[in-house]
């Protein structure tokens, strides 16, 4: 059978990131005991009052077609939490409704950049950045941060590799999967240097609500730079991945040319699904508000569980849902480490070597599991470091 080269391309951009994933998943199917750490997935569950909502519009028999932008009351939310989040002026012609914060990506990404044109990704970077890059036509230039400063942004890097062809600068604050809150100078930084540039600034902000280090700063705050584009969504900071809710907040040019876009490739979102999401933003929830807490005090007990772990070092987070553990004073990859580890161990982590040269020798670990069962995930993880050959370990930290 014959493909399209976009098809063959896409089809390898994820590499073996998600093996020990796929692997666990069985493992775990088959009945064995296995702590599945990979992916970023909320264990708490979506607020009672938002599955009502979403139940209740079903009953209403909102099934019907929805506008492809999305629902003037949600786009209209939306953009009055964006406004009151950043205090930076924001209306429904900013906002348009998309399948998710990846669907908001990919979208954005079609409207923004073509076959020619670089896109600079600081690095780590989130696995499915290179497959929606490649999607456009466009080529992605990575641009790797250094481990030494918790990855934050670099501006002076970004800068040096700028070329004509740059067309987007993509950066993802709280950073999946290292962590980092970038400083809000850094950023207002880079927004200067798309503006003098001509360049779009993607900014990618799904883990905006659990910013626990440091003060989240917007890319939508940088009020001077008509270019800049944020996409969010409620699968983190409303525990809701399996809604598929996401948006765009761009300038309204870009959002009418996304009518046109949306149109070929989405046809709009359920409508009931929106309804729910309504009630998500413009509701106050405790159990969501605690939810960044919880995640602070996670990372401080498996930091603190790992902290002495032979070979391995953990790093801080300052947002997200995840926590980078550097394995390489084992001596193993990150790819050899997880499948050990998974195999013997009966924990399953995501290797980082996908997330971009900078993340090699990491493994991400998500937080989204009960603080008993990440204990034992850790008592898990330096029981199996400790079977490691002691000369390579010795040899390696």
């Amino acid at each position: 059978m014959n493909f399209s080269s976009l098809a063959n391309r896409l089809s390898g951009q994820a590499g073996g990131t998600w093996n020990v994933h796929y692997e666990a998943v069985r493992r775990q199917n088959a009945g064995e005991d296995v702590i599945l750490l990979t992916v970023g997935t909320p264990d708490q569950p979506a607020p009672s009052a938002v599955i009502e909502a979403t139940a209740e519009a079903l009953r209403q028999g909102q099934t019907k077609y929805a506008p492809i932008l999305g629902t003037h009351g949600l786009r209209a939310a939306l953009a009055r939490r964006m406004e009151r989040q950043t205090g930076t002026p924001c209306t429904p012609g900013n906002i348009a409704v998309t399948a998710g914060a990846q669907g908001g990506l990919f979208f954005a990404m079609l409207a923004m950049a073509q076959a020619g044109d670089e896109v600079l990704v600081p690095e780590p970077m989130y696995a499915t950045y290179p497959g929606v890059v490649a999607a456009s036509g466009a080529s992605l230039v990575p641009v790797p941060l250094p481990p030494d400063t918790g990855f934050q942004l670099d501006v002076d890097i970004i800068a040096r590799a700028i070329t004509p062809r740059t067309r987007v600068i993509w950066i993802n604050s709280p950073n999946n999967p290292t962590g980092a809150v970038y400083d809000r100078e850094a950023v207002a930084a880079l927004g200067e240097i798309c503006r003098r540039h001509g360049i779009w600034l993607l900014s990618d902000e799904v883990y905006a609500d659990l910013s626990f280090g440091r003060a989240h700063a917007s890319a939508w705050s940088l009020a001077g730079l008509p270019t800049r584009v944020v996409v969010s969504s409620l699968s983190k900071s409303h525990s809701m991945p399996g809604f598929r809710l996401g948006w765009i907040v761009g300038p309204e040019e870009l959002i009418q040319r996304l009518q046109g876009v949306l149109l070929a490739g989405q046809y709009g979102g359920p409508p009931f699904v929106q309804a729910g999401a309504l009630t998500a933003v413009t509701s106050e929830f405790p159990e969501i508000a605690a939810m960044r807490d919880t995640y602070a005090h996670r990372a401080a007990i498996l930091r603190d569980a790992l902290k002495n772990t032979p070979g391995c070092r953990p790093l801080a987070p300052q947002g997200g849902m995840f926590l980078l553990l550097d394995v390489r004073g084992t001596g193993l990859s990150a790819g050899d480490f997880a499948a050990k580890l998974l195999a013997r161990g009966g924990v399953a982590l995501l290797p980082c070597d996908g997330f971009g040269t900078s993340a090699t020798g990491h493994v991400r670990i998500s937080l989204g599991a009960p603080e008993g069962t990440l204990r034992e995930a850790a008592r898990r993880i330096v029981s199996f470091c400790n079977s490691l050959p002691i000369s390579k370990l010795a040899a390696n930290s």
